[in-house]
């Protein structure tokens, strides 16, 4: 197993890092919306949350050699359900392969975050020699 860091997505706020390596699939830990430089959660409702947690789980998996495309499997979490279509709208921006998804509610999330979203992907053979850590 490998660990995976960047620093274009913000450092873990715990015990955890923000991705592991396994043969040749990667596991992201869930992203929130914290500012890579500043740590702290961007501000504006859920578009702009989701475009954040976006933005940093794409530079986690780019790091660890895949990308979007790859992605196989999905975990949402929303602080409100009432956010599922604002949410969606973003999240489709993204994952344009539609992969696998589980979308629940949840009590909080940390720092009060509205969203966090966490992936499993693959790491195509063609981009496995690529400098990941």
């Amino acid at each position: 197993m490998k660990k995976v860091h960047t620093s274009g997505a913000p450092e873990a706020i715990g015990p955890y890092s923000q991705a592991m390596i396994f043969d040749n699939i990667v596991y992201t830990s869930g992203q929130i919306a914290l500012d890579p430089e500043s740590g702290e959660l961007v501000s504006g409702g859920i578009e702009d949350q989701a475009r954040r947690v976006m933005e940093n789980l794409g530079a986690v998996l780019e790091k660890a050699g895949s990308g979007f495309e790859y992605v196989i499997k999905t975990t949402c979490f929303l602080a409100d359900m009432d956010d599922f279509s604002d949410f969606n709208q973003i999240y489709a921006e993204y994952f344009t392969g539609k992969p696998a998804r589980s979308c629940v509610a949840v009590n909080a999330l940390p720092k009060n975050a509205l969203v966090e979203v966490e992936a499993i992907a693959e790491i195509p053979p063609d981009r496995k020699s690529i400098e990941r850590y």
